[in-house]
């Protein structure tokens, strides 16, 4: 069943608005299973995990994880954590289209000197630093309605109410979006599908390394064999490269398609959403 993606500032309100929710779901759907998931559970430092970028990785890494697993027919599933990357919110939406399930977004909107008073007023163990408060501000990519990740996309601030009925009407109501066929999982169809996999996304791995020895932010560059092209923005490392497509690779394992002539088109669209977050 469906997954609630909170988002907003550190020290926002996200945890009281996730238990809101909670307890008016568990209320009024006692047929639903509801599971609370955060980013800070029991004798979890906040500010080891944010302060360190791999730490912080391997967090969303066990959200991502957890919200899969629990994702089930009757369940539902509340995402308590500050979800600031528009990437990995990308990522949650691509995990409920693979599941066929819907989805919403609750952003808790405050100011930056607002999110500092309410995180003085926190006890001493659950305040974030000064400094690294600052920076989890500055990182913050706002969502957007625009975005189809980031929608049905629900607003609310310090002194507001969330309305529940439009966010259950948004969770047992509407319909999931349709798998796409980066997300749809198929039946292995080849017994190369995995060889065919690793040669492809190597071969355009290969290829913007050698593109981007020439080109220039703005350039599109063609990979060969599909209409797709790279947008060039930025100079992109060898070793992001590889991380890109050691997740693509592994999550295609689990979501192997039926053509593997569509394995190229796929890869570069991962990457253009990827690379430009």
């Amino acid at each position: 069943m469906p997954l609630v993606v909170m988002c907003g500032f550190p020290a926002s309100g996200k945890s009281t608005r996730s238990q809101q929710l909670y307890e008016y779901l568990t209320l009024n759907y006692p047929s639903k299973k509801v599971h609370l998931i955060s980013d800070h559970p029991e004798n979890t430092n906040r500010n080891e995990i944010y302060s360190d970028s791999h730490k912080e990785r391997e967090t969303r890494g066990n959200l991502k994880s957890m919200a899969q697993r629990l994702l089930g027919k009757e369940d539902v599933v509340i995402l308590d954590s500050m979800n600031y990357i528009k990437g990995f919110r990308y990522e949650l939406y691509c995990v409920t289209k693979s599941c066929r399930t819907p989805h919403c977004v609750i952003y808790c909107v405050t100011d930056a000197d607002t999110t500092r008073r309410w995180n003085l007023s926190r006890s001493e163990n659950e305040r974030y630093d000064d400094k690294l408060i600052d920076e989890l501000i500055m990182r913050f990519e706002c969502p957007s309605p625009n975005n189809r990740w980031d929608k049905p996309l629900f607003s609310v601030l310090p002194d507001n109410s969330l309305d529940m009925s439009e966010i259950a009407n948004a969770l047992f109501e509407l319909k999931a979006p349709p798998p796409n066929q980066s997300t749809q999982s198929q039946p292995l169809s080849s017994t190369n599908f995995l060889y065919e996999l690793d040669k492809t996304t190597q071969d355009v791995i290969t290829s913007l390394i050698q593109s981007q020895k020439t080109a220039v932010p703005g350039d599109r560059i063609r990979i060969p064999h599909t209409k797709e092209d790279v947008m060039f923005s930025r100079l992109v490392s060898v070793a992001e490269l590889q991380r890109h497509r050691r997740q693509f690779i592994t999550y295609t394992k689990m979501h192997p398609v039926d053509d593997n002539s569509k394995l190229t088109n796929m890869f570069v669209q991962y990457l253009n959403k990827t690379m430009s977050n």
